[in-house]
């Protein structure tokens, strides 16, 4: 499906729901096929911009700020555990009408992702991973050691080596994505960086998605920084998974090369989008 200029959409609009006000974006035709983004720990919705123009040819291309990041509200002593974030997320698409799409997920988001189609498996038609760590074996990155007092006051150079190890070395870091970080609020970081290997540790992402029997791309930048990208491997253990190493990148290949990310996602998504009647 293809649609023309002038009948895509980018609208950003606030849903109040039962665990407060949740930030979304929507770019792209209403009627295409849903295609859900969720950002990893200590991003945002923007994480997504570079990749958004290359996708909304063919997909309502949705954008959520998860409880506590980017625009979203920090709900007062609101749970940050990956099936309590992934429900917010199914709410958030039950209000925008969306009854079935194409879920994917950057690095945590993954185990988000994950955790609505456990919850949803109705709303979620297929999945994308893009460098999610299948469980904590695979983790290689250290603890971020954050002082809430000198956060504010790191420079742009400061910042871009704190986050080092989410981009392929030598990679230079935009200020874009140094905005989101700066901006992050450290309680939902610290919550969400227990949360997520709590869930891991619980069940690592192949074994919960096997047992699914939804549609499976794993993307692995393969200089990843933080999981072992020799660790992709595990997830061929979910019948017909697909996984794609994309040399030369790291940890966020959607921002490192949004253009070569996209090869892969939009031949995914055209094979398993819901047909038309």
């Amino acid at each position: 499906m293809t649609v023309s200029e002038d009948e895509s959409r980018a609208d950003e609009s606030t849903l109040l729901l039962d665990d407060g006000e949740i930030h979304v974006y929507q770019d792209g035709p209403l009627d295409a096929p849903a295609l859900l983004l969720v950002h990893g720990t200590a991003a945002s919705a923007r994480s997504w911009e570079p990749m958004v123009p290359l996708l909304t040819g063919s997909h309502r291309v949705i954008r959520i700020d998860l409880p506590g990041c980017g625009r979203s509200a920090k709900p007062a002593g609101g749970s940050y555990a990956v099936p309590d974030q992934a429900r917010v997320v199914g709410a958030a698409l039950d209000r925008l009408g969306v009854e079935c799409g194409i879920v994917a997920g950057h690095s945590s988001g993954g185990s988000v992702v994950t955790a609505l189609a456990e919850q949803r498996p109705g709303l979620v038609t297929a999945l994308v991973l893009i460098n999610s760590g299948p469980d904590m074996a695979a983790y290689q990155g250290e603890g971020a050691a954050i002082d809430p007092e000198q956060w504010p006051k790191l420079t742009d150079e400061q910042l871009r080596q704190a986050v080092a190890s989410g981009f392929a070395p030598g990679y230079r870091i935009p200020g874009s994505f140094l905005d989101q970080v700066r901006d992050m609020d450290l309680h939902v970081f610290a919550a969400v960086s227990q949360a997520v290997p709590a869930y891991l540790n619980e069940r690592g992402l192949p074994d919960r998605l096997k047992t699914l029997g939804k549609p499976l791309l794993v993307i692995f930048g393969e200089e990843d920084l933080r999981w072992r990208s020799s660790s992709a491997a595990a997830y061929r253990a979910v019948p017909g998974a697909t996984v794609e190493m994309l040399p030369g990148l790291g940890h966020s290949p959607n921002l490192e090369d949004p253009a070569r990310t996209a090869v892969p996602l939009l031949a995914f998504t055209a094979s398993h989008v819901p047909q038309a009647d």
